[in-house]
């Protein structure tokens, strides 16, 4: 069987540590919602683009040439 083991905020040998733990979350949430940014400016971007060739795409064109 497996044991869970739960964090737990203690007071005084253990302040540093939850110090230096609380940072490297605050950082990777810092850090994962620049991701998520990024990721939805790629996709708009992408869908963006792919919006602009169906418009630009000439086997949809009904131009006749002359």
């Amino acid at each position: 069987m497996q044991t869970r083991e739960k964090a737990r905020f203690v007071n005084g040998d253990g302040q540093e540590r939850n110090e230096e733990l609380i940072g490297v979350l605050t950082a990777i949430s810092i850090v994962s919602k620049r991701l998520a940014k990024r990721l939805m400016a790629l996709e708009h971007s992408q869908i963006e683009s792919a919006k602009g060739a169906r418009i630009n795409d000439p086997t949809q064109s009904r131009t006749i040439w002359k």
